[in-house]
């Protein structure tokens, strides 16, 4: 698998690039701004895109999505059908921060934890990782060692809980127990900022690393 990350909007959200090398084939995620700037850099690494994916329904992650996906006739995937509140709201939500007026969508597919997406020949796991929002989802490129957490994790600090539907306590514990399972050496793309890996937030993190937890 390769992939590229591409910070957009003015929060600087971490859209990510992946793909196929056998096929050539490859998928957005979290395509939340600046749609052209996508899709040059698609066609600057030869990619062909067949499907967006998407961690959550917030706006920075969003927002491009739908238009996105009229356009180039391919299908949304994700995030988990809790989330269809935010989607509706997007209209919404773009005002509120500033954003190009984005259009409400549901996704073709509301993706469940255990569920399975396929980009190319690849093979990515959907975790249902809830409190930061109520249906965020993480994908997990299993052979590849990778994790695309959305808003759930970051270098040194967890995702926000105080919007509609969050819940710290469901956030910790999905970190904890879905997540650092996975393996201290799996590198993780955040919503927002650098790349890290499990095992370096297990032991630092001040918010849910093993000091936090009380081990």
């Amino acid at each position: 698998m390769q992939y590229r990350i591409l910070p957009v909007t003015p929060f600087q959200q971490n859209c990510s690039l992946i793909w196929c090398e056998r096929t050539g084939l490859g998928a957005l995620i979290d395509a939340g701004g600046e749609a052209e700037r996508l899709l040059d850099l698609a066609e600057r690494e030869g990619v062909r895109l067949e499907k967006l994916l998407l961690t959550h329904g917030h706006v920075d992650h969003a927002a491009a999505a739908g238009a996105l996906s009229a356009s180039l006739d391919i299908p949304i995937e994700g995030p988990h059908r809790e989330d269809a509140f935010l989607l509706d709201a997007l209209p919404r939500q773009s005002e509120m921060y500033g954003f190009p007026l984005a259009q409400a969508f549901r996704p073709r597919r509301w993706l469940e934890d255990g569920d399975t997406v396929r980009v190319g020949e690849l093979s990515l796991e959907v975790l249902h990782c809830p409190g930061h929002t109520p249906g965020h989802v993480v994908f997990f490129a299993r052979d590849a060692r990778l994790a695309f957490v959305g808003d759930v994790l970051f270098r040194g600090s967890i995702g926000r809980t105080d919007f509609p539907r969050g819940d710290y306590g469901t956030l910790i514990h999905c970190i904890r127990h879905k997540l650092f399972p996975l393996g201290d050496e799996v590198r993780f793309v955040p919503g927002h900022g650098p790349m890290s890996d499990f095992g370096r937030e297990r032991q630092d993190n001040p918010f849910v690393g093993d000091r936090a937890a009380g081990l």
